[in-house]
């Protein structure tokens, strides 16, 4: 099964989740500082479970920034990809 997500579509996900603009969500900013609680991340990685986008909440929680996700993303993706094969 084949997964269609983009950093651009988390960013959107999550500028939602914090009820605020897509571009608000800059690529280093520190999503707490920016209002996501940890109700509010376990939230999306529900959402995107139910995409199909199977990520790990303890290893996003060791992030802080939407480019710090997309890569721990990156790496679930590819993995999903290669088992898919």
């Amino acid at each position: 099964m084949s997964v269609f997500f983009t950093r651009e579509m988390m960013r959107a996900d999550i500028a939602a989740a914090i009820h605020t603009q897509p571009e608000e969500v800059g690529d280093d900013d520190n999503l707490m500082d920016l209002g996501l609680d940890s109700m509010r991340a376990l939230n999306l990685v529900l959402l995107w479970q139910e995409r199909g986008v199977t990520l790990d909440f303890s290893e996003l929680a060791e992030e802080v920034t939407l480019s710090g996700w997309w890569a721990v993303s990156e790496r679930h993706l590819h993995r999903q990809r290669e088992a898919a094969a």
